[in-house]
Order: C-alpha cells, then structure tokens, then sequence
C-alpha cells in the first residue's frame, strides 16, 4: 500500500512524489444534509499524473469510454498546489474542464494514510448529457483523489 509519510511531501519539487495513479470522484456542492449520498456524485475514473519538468503538470483522467490529457502546473508550497485542464472528445464532443486541488498533508498521529488531494472543478464549455440533455458550462463540484497502489512507480 502506498502509505503517506511527512517525507514525501517535503521533497525536493520535481521528485515525482505526485507521479502515479489516482482515484477520482467529484460531487455536486448541494448543502441539504439529507440529500442522499449517493445523488451527490458527480464524476469518478482515474487520474494519471506523469512525469513532466517542473512546475509542469501532465497527465489524464479516465474510465472505461472516456479520457481527458491534462495538461498544467504544480506549486510546490504548502501545501502542494495543482492546476490543470482536462480536454479530450468524448461521444464525439469536446469536453473542457477545469481543476484546482491541494495535496493533504500527512498526520502526524495517522495509520496507513493515503496520498490525497482536495479540491474544486468547474465544466469549462457544455456538452451533452447523455440523457438528450446539454450539461451547462459552469458548473462547480468538490473533488477528492486518493493515491493508488502504484508498482511500477
């Protein structure tokens, strides 16, 4: 299991400590507390975020019939701070979506941590829905991405 450590979010930029697998989910910002959890999601798949100079960030977030390469930066402050744009034809329709999200810092009393960021998203330009529907641009979720078991990294 990729455990968190304070190690690994005090490296040197550009280890490549971000590099690896992700899983995703996003979900709409609806405050009624009795809103079924469930009929809060807004997305899920995988990110992968590649190696890239620094600064850079390079990647994709897919699933099954979808994908999107991501393509922006990484601030290496405290915490971590990535930025970065998600376009790719999807059903024949281009999708543009853009993130913001900062990497969790470990606790210092914590067990078997995983890797994490937080953060928000926004649907740059409408596209269809899927159910004949059009899904407006604007749209803004709350999104989390935990760190994977990467064995090749």
């Amino acid at each position: 299991m990729f455990s968190l450590k304070e190690s690994d979010v005090n490296t040197e930029p550009n280890s490549g400590v971000l590099v690896g697998t992700w899983t995703y989910r996003s979900f709409l910002n609806n405050p009624d507390l009795s809103a079924d959890f469930n009929s809060l999601e807004f997305g899920r798949g995988n990110i992968r975020i590649d190696p890239a100079p620094m600064n850079q960030f390079k990647g994709k977030i897919f699933d099954t019939g979808w994908a999107l390469e991501l393509t922006g930066s990484i601030t290496y402050g405290n915490p971590f701070t990535v930025r970065f744009q998600g376009k790719g034809v999807v059903g024949g329709e281009e999708w543009i979506y853009d993130y913001e999200g900062y990497v969790i810092r470990p606790w210092p009393n914590g067990i078997n941590q995983r890797m994490a960021m937080v953060g928000t998203i926004v649907r740059t330009i409408p596209h269809g829905s899927g159910d004949g529907g059009t899904a407006p641009a604007g749209v803004v979720c709350s999104w989390i991405a935990v760190r994977q078991d990467d064995t090749a990294n």
